[in-house]
């Protein structure tokens, strides 16, 4: 019964986040996710420019920006973004810092999508413990929201090269904060990545070998499987599913699938902490059991906790209590 009234409860939250939802077009926009590529008009050769991406090892890596401009305030920390977009306010990246006192360890972490506002009880919880906390905005959420926006379409929609753009602007975003971490004196970087921020903390942790800590709540490998499937993302299917096939998605956001960075994500410096919960409606439980089996395959270990609750109730308790012990127990891990 009990289940049952949780299951229940997941689904009213799912459907308080779609008040404010609406569909948009399909859109290829192949420059956004790739600069220059301006006469890309066929899905195919979108698709062939996103193999490419994923093969090469450079995708995410700085475009030759620099890491001047950051001007921090007390707790608060801004820089300019390396990738420029049409939406000024999205172009300047802002993070909270709940400082610890100690330059031993820092911990970064990645909202979900649509998130309204930053984890004030995790920042207190653990900077009162001895840790860092920097909590980043991602592209078109809290400081960066689009004006006029009422949730963050231009994060992750039906538009294809927006999508990549936006989450590969998220993983610069994200390395050149811990460039400036590391720059500060902090010994030992750590991430969290939450749902979407999950992808994004994978896609860091995979690219950048500052990072030797890596907790993934509620994630899986494929974005395209999980937009397809997934209870939170039906619009964007809606908008997808007359203009292009599953296996053509998954293709076109291959730079974005943590499967694909398996090996990297094994890295022997590297330790995995997952956090999955068994009723997910999001982030499906078998699209999540296929990346545990590639990340595994790939020699990775990952420690895996599984909770017997739902994609927005792993924010009750108990679930969250669980999930933020586990978490404590992988940041005091070597120190």
């Amino acid at each position: 019964m009990y289940h049952s009234w949780l299951d229940r409860w997941d689904e009213q939250r799912a459907r308080r986040g779609e008040e404010w939802k609406n569909p948009t077009d399909f859109v290829l926009d192949a420059e956004r996710a790739f600069p220059g590529e301006k006469k890309i008009k066929t899905i195919e050769e979108f698709c062939v420019l996103a193999d490419q991406a994923t093969a090469n090892s450079a995708f995410f890596d700085e475009p030759g920006g620099n890491d001047q401009g950051f001007e921090r305030q007390g707790e608060w920390l801004k820089f300019p973004s390396d990738i420029s977009t049409d939406v000024e306010e999205n172009d300047v990246v802002w993070a909270k810092i709940a400082d610890c006192g100690s330059f031993d360890q820092a911990l970064v972490i990645f909202h979900h999508w649509n998130a309204s506002c930053r984890d004030r009880q995790i920042a207190s919880f653990f900077s009162k413990r001895g840790i860092t906390v920097v909590e980043i905005a991602m592209p078109y959420h809290f400081e960066r929201s689009r004006p006029g926006s009422l949730h963050a379409d231009y994060m992750l929609s039906a538009n294809i090269g927006r999508t990549i753009q936006s989450v590969r602007q998220a993983v610069l975003d994200g390395r050149k904060l811990i460039r400036w971490l590391k720059r500060e004196g902090y010994r030992d970087i750590s991430i969290l990545g939450m749902s979407l921020g999950s992808w994004v903390a994978g896609l860091v942790a995979a690219h950048d070998t500052a990072v030797s800590k890596a907790s993934l709540f509620l994630t899986a490998g494929d974005l395209a499987d999980m937009v397809w499937t997934g209870r939170a993302t039906r619009l964007i299917r809606e908008s997808l599913e007359s203009e292009i096939e599953r296996s053509d998605l998954r293709r076109a956001w291959g730079p974005l699938n943590l499967e694909n960075y398996a090996h990297s994500l094994a890295r022997p410096d590297l330790d995995l902490h997952i956090v999955l919960a068994k009723r997910d409606k999001v982030v499906l439980p078998e699209l999540s059991e296929r990346f545990m089996q590639r990340l595994k395959a790939a020699g990775a270990k990952p420690n895996i906790l599984e909770l017997n609750c739902g994609h927005y109730s792993l924010a009750l308790p108990p679930y969250i209590l669980l999930a933020g012990l586990s978490l404590k127990r992988l940041l005091r891990r070597g120190r």
